[in-house]
């Protein structure tokens, strides 16, 4: 028998949560964010579930969209980066592949190139979030120099937001593109995810969901995917491989950071940080066994966690454990682990076996 760990993929969940993204929209078309190995989910797997659904897939990786359109996908294909060196657009054209431009470096390798098609541009104006885009001084020259450009084609513009999942919002960060775009009669792209669900204002030309695709709140805190009416995609499970009866006092794990206060009946489990769960989740976060919630005691090891048996008396070596996914939210994993679903979600590693579910 093989390691009992695994993880299973709801396609009917995905293309659930796309639809619900398509209903929130308020009439925007969607690119379906599928980098980072589709959040952990499989690149080509996503695609193919939204292949009639979305009306283009946005990514990071140029060997990813080539990979896409020899597999067959006619789709826009966005790269959220654009290029990095000019020797890369005879790619872009030879497979239309819209690059975004967030650098005056960008912008001038552009307008020096002599392709054989016109190729769709995002230029991406930086409104505060200081991470990509041109600041509002260098915007103006630079989409002159585009628009004025032979093989630039369809232009559309483009920010990102820093806060929209938080109580600061939107409003900020919209005034600063609506300044430095004003007069500008091109389409534009504005809204994650939270933008999305909270800020109808945004869904403009394009939006970009990502995280609520897979089933997880973009404000966990606020609001549950279950209440947006998300299903969680990924379900990590495996099995319980042993069982440890302790008597007070009796420390668990790697350092013994969980010590027993009365006699209790512990659980190892087939799964650690090799297979991406977590290293820094603490004693007390939450999982299931025998579909019951508990908790993990002591910490994380490669290849195994320890879990409370207490209340679950018929659980044994054997007994199916849920450690994120379906009847415990990947949000709730995270948040006791001091970190975001993102992460758990595409730190899954090649060694867990993957499963779908239609």
């Amino acid at each position: 028998m093989t390691r009992p760990i695994r993880a299973t993929i709801d396609l009917s969940a995905l293309r659930g949560n796309f639809a619900v993204a398509r209903q929130r929209a308020t009439g925007a078309s969607l690119w379906a964010v599928i980098k980072a190995n589709a959040y952990g989910h499989g690149l080509m797997r996503v695609a193919e579930a939204l292949d009639d659904m979305a009306d283009g897939f946005a990514m990071l990786d140029l060997d990813d969209a080539v990979a896409m359109r020899e597999a067959g996908f006619r789709h826009p294909i966005l790269l959220l980066e654009g290029f990095f060196e000019a020797d890369e657009l005879p790619l872009y054209a030879e497979y239309a592949l819209t690059p975004v431009v967030h650098t005056l470096e960008q912008a001038e390798m552009l307008t020096s190139a002599a392709l054989p098609a016109r190729l769709p541009v995002y230029v991406k104006l930086n409104t505060g979030m200081n991470r990509l885009g041109l600041t509002a001084e260098e915007f103006n020259p630079a989409l002159t120099a585009l628009e004025t450009t032979p093989c630039v084609g369809r232009i559309t513009l483009m920010t990102h937001f820093a806060d929209a999942d938080l109580e600061r919002g939107i409003d900020w960060q919209m005034a600063s593109f609506e300044e430095a775009t004003q007069g500008c009669n091109h389409p534009a792209s504005l809204a994650n995810s939270a933008a999305l669900l909270r800020y109808p204002q945004a869904c403009r030309g394009w939006a970009r969901p990502g995280i609520m695709l897979y089933g997880a709140s973009p404000f966990p805190q606020d609001e549950s995917a279950e209440q947006i009416g998300l299903r969680p995609v990924m379900t990590l499970s495996s099995q319980l491989i042993s069982t440890q009866q302790l008597q007070p006092g009796d420390r668990v794990g790697y350092g013994g950071t969980f010590t027993a206060g009365q006699p209790m009946r512990i659980g190892v489990v087939a799964c650690g940080y090799a297979d991406g769960y977590p290293r820094h989740a603490p004693s007390g976060t939450p999982v299931l066994v025998e579909g019951r919630r508990t908790r993990t005691v002591g910490r994380v090891s490669m290849d195994m966690i320890m879990v409370d048996l207490e209340g679950i008396p018929d659980a044994g070596i054997g007994s199916p454990v849920v450690l994120w996914g379906e009847g415990l939210s990947v949000d709730e994993v995270a948040a006791a682990a001091g970190t975001v679903s993102y992460e758990l979600l595409c730190a899954l590693t090649q060694r867990v076996p993957v499963a779908e579910k239609a």
